[in-house]
């Protein structure tokens, strides 16, 4: 549910800063990922809510306010931003370990998503292209680890 709520909320703050049909996909995104922690929460999937959960939601919830206190819609991007690459840290360690265990394509669809979108901005400023920026470099960055990964485990089974 953060991530649906963190993204939507950068959605909300492109706009703001005139992003146009550009931020669309974003909101979109952040609208799929809050549907689907919902669903799942309601099926019973993963219920645990663990303490970085807690973290995770306390410190998307504070980009908020500090978009409040400053009337400036990058600080909410800037906390965002953080705490979505955040996110990555654990995938990124399991990738590496485990790289079959990563769909590729999800995240090079990510990619691309994020560069078409950034494409797709009616106004560029730091608050309309960090977090597609980001996003799509750091879904680029785990598949190029996943590849490479991959790639040097078959070459260890043939050596």
């Amino acid at each position: 549910m953060r991530a649906g709520l963190g993204t939507f909320v950068v959605f909300l703050a492109q706009l703001a800063d005139s992003a146009g049909v550009g931020a669309w996909p974003i909101g979109v995104s952040g609208l799929i990922t809050a549907y689907v922690a919902v669903l799942a929460y309601r099926n019973k999937a993963d219920t645990a809510i663990t303490r970085t959960d807690w973290a995770f939601l306390t410190v998307a919830l504070a980009a908020l306010p500090c978009w409040y206190l400053t009337s400036d819609p990058l600080w909410a991007v800037v906390i965002l931003t953080g705490l979505d690459l955040a996110g990555f840290g654990p995938t990124f360690g399991s990738a590496y370990v485990h790289p079959y265990g990563e769909r590729m394509s999800f995240y090079s669809l990510g990619a691309l998503r994020n560069a078409l979108a950034i494409l797709a901005l009616e106004h560029y400023s730091p608050t309309t292209v960090l977090f597609p920026a980001a996003v799509g470099i750091a879904c680029t960055a785990l598949v190029v680890v996943v590849a490479f990964r991959r790639k040097r485990i078959v070459r260890e089974t043939l050596a």
